[in-house]
């Protein structure tokens, strides 16, 4: 039996249009997260909490962000880091694939052809 196994490499990220996000004038990014459903109603009624969290990214991480445009590869993004930052970005590979797997599990990023598409997008014909 073979398995055929896919290389994260050359996923394609894309960022979701479920969350605002914004760039100021240092070329941060702001990502606004809504806190949504009914738990989220709860502690927003109870526990005073917010309706939206603003996370600030740092300049490795607003810059992976920003070159994330489903059309670049997680392999194409690893050069563009490595290009701007460095030595400073190593390793490479490890803290990016951490990253990535951090923005997908808040569900600020999903990887075309390989997870659901969000609800409200329309898919590729």
């Amino acid at each position: 039996m073979s398995r055929h196994k896919e290389n994260f490499l050359e996923y394609r990220p894309v960022r979701s249009p479920a969350n605002a996000w914004d760039v100021d004038d240092a070329g941060l990014v702001t990502v606004h997260l809504v806190h949504r459903g009914f738990y989220a109603a709860i502690a927003q009624k109870v526990f005073r909490r917010p309706r939206v969290s603003h996370i600030e990214l740092d300049g490795l991480g607003s810059f992976v962000f920003l070159q994330i445009d489903g059309q670049r590869t997680v392999e194409q993004i690893a050069q563009q880091v490595r290009e701007q930052f460095g030595e400073t970005a190593e390793p490479l590979y490890e803290r990016l694939t951490k990253y990535l797997s951090i923005l997908r599990n808040n569900r600020f990023i999903y990887y075309q052809g390989v997870d659901p598409v969000p609800k409200g997008v329309r898919s590729e014909p």
